[in-house]
C-alpha cells in the first residue's frame, strides 16, 4: 500500500489488459487447488499477520536473478542485508549476467534453469515468455495459500494492472506510479533533466539554450574557451549509451523536452518524424558536422560515460540525472563549483514547457517466483516484507538507532551516515546498504513520507523536474511478442537504432533528408501504419484501465 491509512481507494474493472503481458496466459492448470491443504497465516484483529515473522529462526537461502550486469550489490555485508536476513530468515544469492543481459536470460529460460525470484524490465518480452510458458507461479496464488498479507502491501492499482486475462497476477513492479500519485504528490520528480557543467555555463554568460540557434551557439562558446578541464578534452555535448534501440537523449528525452505528444486526436503519434524534432535533429548534425559531436559519444558504454562525469569531461547533456549522483558527488566534494546544474534546455518553436515524464503504473523492473522455487511460500513471505512499509522503511532509511533516529516523530538520518551517502557510495553501501541499494521492490511514492534533506550535490537537480513532471504511462505500450505488429516493432526499432547515428554524423543536411527518407520508406514497408493502429489500441485499452478517459 502507498499511503498509511490503507489501500488505495480505487477501484479499476480488472479488464483482460496488461502491459506489458497483454496476451491470455498459457495453462495454469497445474497450480490451481495446489495448496488447498497449506498452512494459512493466522489473522488476528488487525487483517493477516505477515508470514514472515513465523520464519525468522528457520534460515534458507534464495537465488535471487537480477537482469542488471552493472548491479553488484552483494547481500549479508551490510546493516540492511543482515537486518532482513535477522528479520525473514531469508539469505539472498544474486546473480547477475555478465555481459549481455538478453543472452544471459534466454540462456536461463531455454534450459529451464531460471533462479527461484526473477527481477527483470517490465518492457522485456521474456515477461510474457516466463507467464505463458508456465515457468512462474502466479503471485496471488501464493499469497492467498501462504500469505495473505500480500493483500495488505500490494497496490491494487499496480495488481490491477498486471492482472492477467486468466485472472492471475505473476509479476509486481517497483517504482510504479499511477495518474492519481502524480496529482496528489508536490514532491514527485522526474529522472530527466538537461544539465550544464555549472562553472562553464556561468563563464560563457548563461546563455538561453531552448532555441536551435541558442544551444549551438552555448556549445560552441564553451568548446572555444574551454577546450580542456581537468580530466581531459571537454565534451561540448554529452548523451546517454547508443543501443539496439537507439539512444535516449537523441530521441525520447529530446522528443520529451519539446513536448512532442504521444497521441493526436486518439492516435498513438509518430514522434519520430515530428517537424520540431526533426529540426533540433538538424542543429545537432551541424554540431556534428563542425565537429562539435564528439566520437566519445557514439562509442563509450555506461562505465566509460561515468568516469568522464566524473571528471567533468561533459559540458551539456540531455540525461537521467539518477544515473550519474555518485559522480555529481565526487565532482561536489572536489570543487562545488563544478557540479552539473539543470536549466531549460530544448524547447519547441512555441516555447512550451517540456514534459518529462515519471515512471508509470507499469514501474521500472518486475518481480517474479519461478516455479523452480522449492520454497514458495518463503519467497512470497520475503517479497511481501520489501513490499511492506516496514520493509521499505529498512531498505530506504536502514535501522532506526543505528542510520536514523526518530525526531518529533520523523526519521531523521544521523549526520555520520549522511556524510557517508553524499561522499562515498560505494563505502555507504559496503557498510549500510540503504536508500534503496536494494531497489527491485522499492515504492518511491511511499517513501516520499519519510523522505530526507536531499544532498546539496543534486537538490537542485531533482527539484528543477518537479514542475515538468507529468503522467504519461499509458503510452508505455509494448505489444506481446507473437503478434505481426510486435514482430515489425521490433524491426523498426532495430531500424532506429541503426538510423539515428547516420543521421547525426551526415555530412550534409540533404543527405540527412535522404537517410530520413529511406528510413520512413523501410519501416512502411516492415508494417508501420498496422504497428501503429495496434499500439493505438492497446493505449486506449490502457487508458480505460487507469480510468484516463
Amino acid at each position: 500500500m502507498r499511503i498509511i491509512a490503507g489501500k488505495r481507494a480505487v477501484a479499476l474493472g480488472c479488464a483482460a489488459i496488461m502491459l506489458p503481458c497483454l496476451t491470455s496466459c498459457g495453462d495454469t492448470a497445474e497450480t490451481g487447488g495446489k495448496w488447498q491443504n497449506a498452512e494459512q497465516t493466522t489473522e488476528d484483529a488487525g487483517g493477516p499477520a505477515p508470514a514472515w515473522e513465523k520464519y525468522a529462526d528457520e534460515e534458507i537461502t534464495l537465488n535471487w536473478y537480477v537482469n542488471y550486469s552493472w548491479f553488484a550489490t552483494p547481500w549479508g555485508e551490510n546493516l540492511v542485508s543482515k537486518t532482513i536476513t535477522e528479520e525473514t530468515g531469508v539469505n539472498i544469492n544474486f546473480i547477475t549476467p555478465i555481459g549481455n543481459e538478453t543472452e544471459k536470460l534466454n540462456a536461463l529460460i531455454a534450459s529451464d534453469t531460471l533462479p527461484d525470484i526473477i527481477t527483470i524490465g517490465w518492457w522485456e518480452p521474456q515477461v510474457n515468455e516466463v507467464i505463458t510458458n508456465g515457468m512462474v507461479y502466479p503471485l496471488n496464488e501464493l499469497a492467498d495459500a501462504y500469505d495473505p498479507y500480500f493483500w495488505e502491501v500490494s497496490d491494487p492499482v499496480a495488481v490491477n494492472w498486471y492482472t492477467q486475462e486468466d485472472g492471475n497476477i505473476y509479476a509486481y513492479p517497483n517504482s510504479s506510479v499511477t495518474p492519481q500519485d502524480v496529482k496528489e504528490n508536490k514532491l514527485l520528480n522526474s529522472n530527466e533533466t538537461f544539465l550544464v557543467r555549472g562553472d562553464i555555463y556561468e563563464a560563457i554568460g548563461s546563455p538561453d539554450m531552448t532555441t536551435p540557434e541558442g544551444f549551438a551557439a552555448a556549445v560552441k562558446a564553451a568548446a572555444e574557451q574551454f577546450p580542456e578541464v581537468e580530466g581531459g578534452a571537454l565534451i561540448p555535448v554529452g548523451a546517454h549509451v547508443f543501443d539496439n534501440e537507439g539512444n535516449v537523449s537523441f530521441d525520447k528525452y529530446l522528443m520529451n523536452f519539446l513536448a512532442i505528444p504521444w497521441e493526436k486526436d486518439g492516435e498513438y503519434y509518430d514522434r519520430y518524424t515530428d517537424p520540431e524534432y526533426i529540426r533540433w535533429l538538424k542543429m545537432f548534425r551541424e554540431l556534428g558536422e563542425e565537429g562539435y559531436l564528439v566520437n566519445d559519444i557514439f562509442v563509450d558504454t555506461r562505465t566509460q560515460m561515468e568516469e568522464k562525469i566524473s571528471q567533468g569531461r561533459y559540458f551539456c547533456m540531455l540525461y537521467q540525472y539518477s544515473d550519474m549522483l555518485s559522480q555529481q558527488k565526487t565532482l561536489y566534494a572536489n570543487d562545488p563549483d563544478s557540479i552539473y546544474i539543470a536549466v531549460d534546455g530544448p524547447k519547441n518553436s512555441a516555447g512550451d514547457d517540456p514534459t518529462l515524464p515519471t515512471t508509470g503504473v507499469g514501474g521500472w523492473t518486475v518481480t517474479m517466483i519461478s516455479k523452480n522455487c522449492k520454497n514458495p511460500e518463503r519467497a512470497i513471505a520475503f517479497l511481501d516484507y520489501l513490499m511492506s512499509e516496514h520493509g521499505q522503511m529498512v531498505t530506504y532509511l536502514g535501522v532506526e538507532g543505528e542510520t536514523y533516529d526518530m525526531v518529533d516523530g520523523k526519521p531523521v538520518l544521523k549526520e555520520e551516515v549522511r556524510e557517508l551517502l553524499d561522499t562515498d557510495r560505494a563505502s555507504y553501501d559496503r557498510i549500510y546498504g540503504a536508500d534503496d541499494a536494494y531497489w527491485m521492490l522499492q515504492d518511491n511514492v511511499m517513501q516520499l513520507q519519510w523522505k530526507q534533506e536531499v544532498s546539496p550535490a543534486v537538490a537542485q537537480l531533482e527539484e528543477w523536474t518537479r514542475q515538468y513532471v507529468v503522467y504519461n504511462g499509458q503510452a508505455d505500450v509494448v505489444l506481446p511478442a507473437g503478434l505481426p505488429e510486435a514482430a515489425a516493432d521490433d524491426k523498426i526499432t532495430k531500424l532506429w537504432s541503426e538510423t539515428l547515428p547516420r543521421l547525426l554524423l551526415a555530412s550534409t543536411e540533404e543527405e540527412f533528408d535522404e537517410i530520413l527518407e529511406t528510413f520512413v520508406a523501410e519501416r512502411e514497408a516492415l508494417g508501420f501504419d498496422e504497428m501503429m493502429q495496434k499500439k493505438t489500441e492497446y493505449m486506449r485499452a490502457a487508458k480505460e484501465k487507469l480510468g484516463m478517459d
